[in-house]
């Protein structure tokens, strides 16, 4: 099997956790020869918050790298991601590319069966989720229209310029682990990728080049706010 690892660390994590990159490392290794497994490479981003999975490009790589037959080896989950929503969103996008995922720390294996079955459940309880908040919007918009409020986004004007951006940066942290999950390519194929596997928009439709392209346009407008 061969192994693709990933490591990451944050300045005050390293001074305070004692979860060095080197450190991280040696258990990655130690992990791929217990298991006969062989580390085709370990990506790492250093000094980097684990907050966002858009803003650190080892852990891009490492996604990119991990395709059929291998397996995406962490130290812990918490180098990984520091949501369950972008912890699913990797695990999904593995799944797609028949790739397994590993936690050493927590002892988290797809490898195994057990494993698998874990994974499983994580996924049904998020895909519930969504669709609870999917039905709760439906019910909030029927009865905003009901009472004749006019839907839409207004254009926003002097001070309502900042609340715009403010929800777009909030658009952009929302849409982070879908795009990660969609992957690179075509919008038609990012599109499909998710639709595989089992996303739907807020209103409950499928994916489409449209939609896909939208939420690359609302990332790009915030990277140009922020510089």
């Amino acid at each position: 099997m061969k192994v693709i690892g990933y490591i990451r660390v944050s300045t005050q994590e390293q001074a305070t956790e004692g979860v060095s990159l080197e450190a991280q490392r040696r258990r990655i290794e130690q992990w791929a020869e217990l298991n006969e497994g062989e580390v085709e490479h370990i990506y790492e981003d250093a000094g980097i918050s684990g907050k966002t999975i858009s803003a650190r490009p080892g852990l891009i790589q490492a996604l990119e790298a991990a395709t059929r037959g291998k397996a995406l080896v962490v130290y812990s989950f918490s180098r990984l991601a520091r949501s369950t929503r972008d912890m699913l969103a990797i695990g999904d996008r593995l799944t797609v590319q028949k790739a397994d995922l590993v936690s050493i720390s927590e002892r988290f294996d797809t490898t195994t069966a057990a494993g698998k079955l874990m994974f499983r459940m994580l996924a049904v309880l998020a895909e519930f989720e969504r669709d609870i908040i999917s039905e709760r919007t439906k019910g909030a918009l029927a009865a905003r229209k009901a009472q004749g409020v006019k839907l839409g986004s207004p254009k926003p004007r002097n001070g309502a310029v900042v609340a715009a951006r403010a929800r777009t940066a909030a658009a952009r942290e929302r849409d982070a682990p879908l795009l990660v999950l969609a992957g690179a390519g075509r919008l038609e194929d990012r599109a499909a990728r998710l639709n595989a596997a089992g996303y739907r928009t807020a209103g409950g439709r499928p994916f489409t080049k449209g939609t896909v392209s939208r939420m690359l346009k609302r990332a790009e407008t915030v990277t140009a706010v922020r510089d």
